[in-house]
């Protein structure tokens, strides 16, 4: 509900709500194609992601500068950091691109809640987190189908080794539900509510430092800046959360493939 400011009901605070996740349709209302503020924000981030990496890809120098040395480390981080120390170097290298990529993409999609103007996490309206979480539980399948084939993964993978046969009654349904259903589900939560969570205190800070800072009356002003510093601090564990949520989706991607295609887990 509105806040009053003041006695008389001149000045009202509007509090961020769920409806952020929800904007009205900018373009092809009503259509397949119909595009909102989280769509545009998330076409951005892609084309963004996009440029960045063409115009590093084309200018590529033996001695690297500035810039094509910060892709770099972006890219060795992905790649050592993640890859080679969960998989391995021998599994590592196949599974590079896509852990680095999908690093990258929620990376660029989670920082989008912090930039002016965009200020909403593509990745903070649930369909996106289920489309990365989909592509990562089925690929994660399809790795340890390809290599013990169905009967054989699924053994694998709920009737681990060196238990006692009585126990299997209790833990194969476990290992089921975690398989099946709880790992790309905890992808999407964790990183839906991270980035949700997020909007709602950034917008909230901003949205009461504006308001008191030029409708509020008397001393309450001088709150302002309290909400202003609080709202800079959260600026900056957001700008973290982002980057560490694209590190977390990606190393969790990472060990579901180890847990599939290793012999035992």
């Amino acid at each position: 509900m509105p806040l009053a400011a003041e006695e008389d009901g001149g000045a009202t605070f509007h509090p961020p709500s769920l409806a952020d996740f929800f904007p009205p349709a900018i373009w092809f209302e009503g259509t397949p194609f119909e595009i909102n503020r989280i769509i545009l924000v998330r076409l951005i981030a892609v084309v963004a992601l996009m440029l960045i990496f063409i115009i590093g890809a084309r200018r590529a120098k033996l001695v690297p500068g500035r810039f094509q040395s910060i892709l770099e480390m972006g890219l060795d981080f992905c790649r050592n950091s993640i890859a080679y120390e969960i998989l391995g170097e021998k599994d590592g290298k196949k599974y590079v691109p896509i852990i680095t990529t999908i690093f990258f993409a929620v990376f660029f999609f989670n920082i989008t809640g912090v930039i002016p103007f965009l200020n909403i996490a593509g990745t903070s309206v649930i369909g996106l987190p289920i489309i990365f979480a989909l592509w990562v539980y089925f690929m994660y399948l399809w790795q340890g189908v390809k290599k013990f084939g169905v009967g054989g993964y699924l053994k694998h993978s709920l009737f681990p080794p060196g238990v006692p046969w009585p126990i299997y009654i209790l833990l194969t349904p476990v290992e089921a539900l975690q398989v099946f259903i709880l790992r790309p589900a905890t992808l999407v939560i964790r990183l839906l509510a991270n980035m949700m969570a997020g909007h709602l205190l950034l917008a909230l800070c901003f949205a009461a430092t504006s308001f008191l800072f030029f409708e509020a009356s008397g001393a309450l002003k001088a709150f302002g800046a309290v909400t202003f510093v609080a709202g800079f601090a959260f600026f900056l564990l957001e700008v973290f959360v982002a980057a560490l949520q694209a590190y977390v989706f990606s190393i969790l991607t990472a060990v579901y493939l180890q847990m599939s295609i290793t012999e035992e887990h």
